[in-house]
């Protein structure tokens, strides 16, 4: 009896959650799915009718006359996820080292340091974005420091490439990977890297067997956490990128708000989840596995 009252009482105490989650995060994922099976209406919106050449337009069983198979959907997603790579080794590179430094800093640094690391949350990400077009444009800080001190004679033509977006990509992502990577620092026992160097392990071997294997777990989720959003991102593109450099997002984009094509949207949408979710189960499935090895 008391363990079914305890049911209840947890039902509940869940229940506005349950609800909230149901309708504004589940309720949209089926609209989605939905959508993405059905056929697009002639000036937008969708038809009620079964259609599966959404999926078809994309891998190559298009129907060959109302919808035709392109490889430059398959082209996009791939670049899309070279970028997402990029910018997870960039972040990576960026915020390992960073990590380990900021954890051998005094509290009240460490303190000022974790704030200045989340303190981009507080401006808006168009405003931050339109800075970087100021410091990369042909015109922009970077290429005037860079000709005013001679070490160019002509300006750099970053923006509008790839190298713009992943640079605005890994400024954006950089709390995403360095928190989870800070996390993990903060357990390493450093009675264990001593130990390791008193039984004559170099500094490599410390870190590859002592470090790593500590840090992993927090290199492992910062990379899903900078993974899933690059992946999916359509304003650095927009605003860096230009349409020199089209990602997934801008892709999906383009048919909802232009094209009007929801039901291929929507298709290119699903594609994108259900990548991430293979993602994620792979990861889930590492990390089950770590703890039973354990």
């Amino acid at each position: 009896m008391k363990q079914t009252k305890s049911y209840f009482t947890l039902a509940f105490l869940l229940a506005p959650t349950t609800l909230f989650l149901g309708i504004f995060f589940v309720g949209p994922l089926l609209i989605m799915a939905i959508y993405s099976l059905l056929e697009p209406g002639l000036y937008g919106g969708v038809e009620w009718a079964f259609y599966h050449w959404n999926y078809g337009r994309i891998f190559g069983w298009a129907d060959g006359f109302y919808e035709e198979f392109d490889f430059v959907y398959l082209e996009i997603f791939g670049r899309s996820i070279g970028l997402a790579l990029m910018t997870v080794l960039g972040t990576l590179i960026i915020c390992y080292p960073a990590a380990f430094w900021v954890s051998t800093l005094s509290p009240k640094r460490k303190a000022l340091c974790m704030f200045l690391i989340t303190l981009p949350f507080f401006a808006s990400m168009v405003v931050r974005l339109y800075a970087w077009v100021l410091i990369l444009r042909d015109s922009g800080f970077l290429n005037q420091f860079l000709m005013s001190t001679g070490l160019l004679s002509e300006p750099l033509h970053i923006m509008f490439s790839s190298s713009a977006v992943i640079i605005g990509m890994v400024y954006i992502f950089i709390p995403f990977m360095f928190l989870p990577i800070y996390t993990n620092v903060e357990k390493i026992d450093k009675g264990l890297i001593k130990a390791s160097q008193d039984l004559g392990a170099t500094h490599l071997q410390t870190f590859l067997t002592v470090i790593l294997p500590i840090t992993l777990p927090g290199v492992i989720a910062g990379s899903i956490l900078v993974f899933i959003p690059s992946l999916g991102n359509f304003v650095v593109p927009d605003l860096l990128g230009g349409a020199k450099v089209l990602m997934i997002g801008n892709m999906i984009e383009q048919q909802f708000l232009y094209a009007r094509n929801w039901p291929f949207g929507a298709a290119l949408s699903m594609m994108i989840i259900l990548f991430m979710l293979i993602v994620l189960a792979w990861y889930l499935r590492k990390a089950k596995n770590s703890a039973i090895a354990l």
